[in-house]
């Protein structure tokens, strides 16, 4: 996969502080056409970069509520077409682009935008556009930006040995935008395009007001597990309104928890039941659960199935099932074991459950 760059901008964003609360302000350095581009250190920078941007590997609904990349949409209104979105008209303007002088003034006009956000630390700052000619004949738009690394330094002569570098950047935590989004090679997604950051950070999602993101996995078993919750206290609650009421404040506070523990509200049948209609939607939905320190991790549809809890006086059971063990990472002498028949383990549980009375 070779890009072809087309133009270039590099800017050079600087901050009257150290912190990103700072203010800041930035310098055009040039602006680069094919011609350019080819004999530039520039191109040797980013040699392989933007192929390494089309690659990488983004879930349309990622498993984590924090992802370093993410799949974003230009939000339309029900009617209108892509062209009533700000956010898009800006990156059409580069993609497209006619001349040097136009692109820059489109990179300037969105780096400006950029520096009107949060948390923007001084860098180098890059607007690119390149074709595919192997696939496209219309241009991708990409948006680098590489933070100063602080404390990079190089070796001077006998008396000083070393110097910091000023204004170090490298392309090895480089933040980035390509547009129109690339699923495969070959196929374009025009209303979408792909972001790349620090998954604590909100970069991009700041700079671009007009853009959505799909859900992740988390996210889509919370808003549906609490629909179903609020249907369920619909039914139980018809006629009992300040009771129902009751029950919506608890269920809030329950929903907004870090740290949730077991409500002990519905059957085996109705957790099976709602769990079953949510692994229908999406079969690759997890259910992470903590017992003290243990950690359990598995898929939705295998409760009822293969993960079973359950209580033993005032303590909980996890029952897991399957057809075969596997041990990784190192050796134990669990692996030596020759298993106790079910119900003398749980003899054993409730001897020493009542043995810690």
């Amino acid at each position: 996969m070779k890009f072809a760059v087309q133009y270039i901008s590099f800017f050079v964003i600087q901050g009257e502080g150290a912190d990103a609360a700072s203010t800041k302000n930035y310098r055009h350095y040039q602006t680069l056409d094919e011609y350019d581009y080819e004999d530039s250190a520039l191109q040797q920078f980013l040699d392989g970069e933007f192929a390494r941007i089309a690659k990488r590997k983004v879930e349309r609904n990622p498993r984590a509520e924090q992802v370093p990349t993410k799949i974003g949409r230009f939000i339309t209104e029900p009617g209108f077409e892509l062209e009533s979105n700000p956010n898009y008209n800006l990156f059409a303007r580069l993609r497209f682009a006619e001349n040097k002088q136009d692109f820059l003034n489109v990179g300037d006009e969105l780096l400006n935008a950029f520096l009107n956000t949060s948390a923007v630390r001084g860098g180098a700052f890059l607007v690119a556009s390149a074709k595919l000619n192997q696939y496209f004949d219309d241009p991708f738009v990409f948006i680098l930006k590489c933070d100063f690394e602080p404390k990079i330094a190089r070796i001077t002569d006998e008396k000083s040995l070393l110097n910091q570098v000023e204004m170090a950047i490298n392309a090895k935590n480089m933040k980035s935008i390509q547009y129109p989004f690339m699923p495969e090679e070959g196929m374009l997604e025009p209303a979408e395009l792909k972001i790349h950051q620090a998954s604590h950070a909100r970069y991009f999602e700041d700079f671009l007001k007009f853009v959505e993101y799909e859900q992740s996995m988390p996210e889509i078993l919370h808003h549906q597990v609490l629909g179903l919750v609020q249907q369920q206290l619909e039914r139980d609650y018809e006629h009992k309104p300040e009771e129902r009421e009751q029950e919506e404040k608890d269920l809030e506070i329950w929903a907004a928890s870090e740290k949730r523990e077991l409500q002990e509200k519905w059957t085996p049948t109705q957790v099976m039941d709602a769990a079953n209609y949510l692994a229908q939607q999406k079969p690759d939905l997890e259910m992470r659960i903590k017992l003290d320190h243990i950690s359990v991790n598995a898929q939705l549809a295998d409760y009822g199935r293969k993960v079973h809890i359950a209580r033993q006086g005032e303590r909980y059971v996890i029952l897991i099932e399957g057809d075969y063990l596997h041990f990784e990472k190192g050796v134990s002498p669990v692996e030596l074991l020759r298993p106790d028949d079910l119900h003398a383990v749980i003899e054993r549980i409730t001897r020493e459950e009542e043995n810690d009375r």
